[in-house]
């Protein structure tokens, strides 16, 4: 049996399937969501947060407080509902608070979904503490966190030096807390040498260009006292000074700090690490020096006190003298003391006496020898004895000259003995003196072989032969 519509001449279709992938489905659906929710301001309780090392930030949100809908006023609100929430790094770093589990907040980002597990998640951007301001909310987080370590502990904090010769100055030279510090500066002590190291204080860079000049003053050790100085302004304006790493390098400094940051109403973090906080900067300025005439109104007290001791330890003194003197072992003590000084002046009396005794004996003495050399007349010893070494002197040149006359003559008739003996006399008469090859004398023909050489001496010369012939 036909249908109606086959009867009437109609032909229906059934609608075509569309086969989903999982990747696919969930990439449109992301998109499509990414597209609508691309800035939603979300608003709950921070639940399962987790900071890996990363630096991204994981956490649930849930249990918003209004039921109004799922979506109303650009916000998510659902009071039984959760969300997952990623915050990258990037966005991460820029918090000024630490998101913790229990947390209100309201966060801003986009609604996207997470392909991997097909759930819904928001990509934050931003993260604002739901009745109190992030800066607050950093500020109490890092306050608590450093008072647990001990940093803000009094007996950790260096004294600041009384009267120093060098101040060190951290701060914008554009800065009105500049010109108040060195006018009360001027004011108190003139002489004074103030090191100013430029530095912003107010944005971003501020706290790292601080925690430069602290560092530089500890490096070079050339200031005595380090003032860190800003006027006044909102706490967005301060927040430069709440940096956990600019109180950790004030903490770490060996010189002494002050911190005079803001007005006195005003509170950072480095106020309660630093060695001693000052209500503003002018008041840094007359905390960090005291005035030369309190200085000289200090020294003249202490004067004034110590004219004062002496002269009541001197007058104590003089008392307690005059007890003793009166005292009996004193007395006895002043005989002895009597008895040695007589003594002592009959001793030097006595040697006074023996002293001139001897001196008078030596004058004596000398008087004497005076008198016998006085007759004795050494002009007269020294003309005799002239004379005899005169007389003495003609009579050994006498006896010299015969001496050696004697000795000429003898030495004579001994040379003409000797000339009478001598074999060169006999060669004056023809005869001559006959050597071998060796030089001696040759007495014997039969020494000599032919062809030997001979030399033979003459009255007048010397003549060279050889030996042709022989006969003995």
């Amino acid at each position: 049996m036909s249908s109606l519509a086959d009867q009437m001449g109609f032909s229906f279709r059934p609608p075509e399937r569309r086969v989903w992938k999982v990747r696919d489905l969930v990439a449109s659906v992301r998109s499509h969501i990414e597209r609508e929710y691309s800035d939603a301001w979300v608003e709950g309780e921070i639940s399962n947060f987790r900071a890996p090392d990363s630096g991204h930030l994981y956490f649930t949100l849930k249990d918003g407080t209004l039921k109004d809908g799922p979506i109303k006023d650009g916000l998510i609100k659902d009071g039984s509902a959760q969300i997952r929430v990623v915050m990258f790094r990037s966005a991460a770093r820029l918090l000024r608070f630490r998101p913790a589990d229990g947390l209100q907040v309201i966060v801003r980002g986009r609604v996207t979904v997470y392909e991997d597990r097909g759930e819904l998640q928001i990509s934050a951007e931003y993260i604002e503490p739901k009745g109190a301001g992030s800066l607050q909310l950093a500020f109490e987080q890092l306050k608590a966190k450093l008072e647990a370590e001990g940093l803000f502990a009094s007996e950790r904090k260096k004294p600041i030096p009384s009267l120093p010769s060098r101040i060190g100055v951290v701060t914008s030279t554009q800065a009105a807390a500049l010109r108040d510090i060195l006018n009360v500066l001027q004011r108190r002590h003139h002489s004074v040498n103030v090191l100013i190291y430029p530095a912003q204080v107010q944005g971003d860079a501020a706290s790292h260009e601080v925690a430069a000049g602290l560092r530089f003053f500890n490096q070079h050790d050339n200031v005595d006292v380090i003032i860190v100085a800003r006027g006044g302004g909102s706490a967005e304006d301060l927040a430069a000074f709440n940096d956990e790493a600019l109180a950790r390098t004030v903490a770490a400094s060996e010189i002494p700090v002050i911190s005079a940051v803001g007005h006195e109403t005003d509170f950072t973090i480095i106020d309660f690490v630093a060695d001693l906080r000052a209500p503003t900067p002018s008041a840094a300025a007359e905390l960090v020096i005291r005035s030369r005439q309190e200085v000289e109104d200090h020294a003249a007290a202490l004067y004034d006190r110590l004219t004062r001791a002496m002269r009541y330890r001197l007058l104590m003194g003089r008392q307690a003298l005059t007890e003793l003197a009166q005292h009996g072992a004193f007395a006895r003590m002043m005989e002895l003391i009597h008895q040695r000084q007589q003594r002592l002046d009959d001793l030097t009396h006595r040697m006074e006496l023996a002293q001139r005794q001897l001196l008078e004996q030596a004058l004596r003495r000398w008087e004497r020898i005076s008198a016998a050399v006085r007759h004795y007349d050494l002009r007269l010893v020294l003309s005799g004895v002239r004379k005899e070494l005169e007389s003495g002197t003609v009579a050994l040149v006498a006896v010299m000259r015969n001496v050696l006359l004697q000795h000429r003559v003898r030495s004579e008739r001994f040379q003409t003995a000797l000339e009478s003996l001598s074999p060169l006399a006999i060669l004056d008469r023809g005869y001559a003196l006959v050597f071998d090859s060796e030089g001696k004398l040759l007495k014997d023909a039969r020494r000599l072989k032919l062809g030997d050489e001979i030399s033979a001496r003459l009255a007048h010369g010397e003549i060279q032969a050889a030996v042709t012939k022989k006969k003995v």
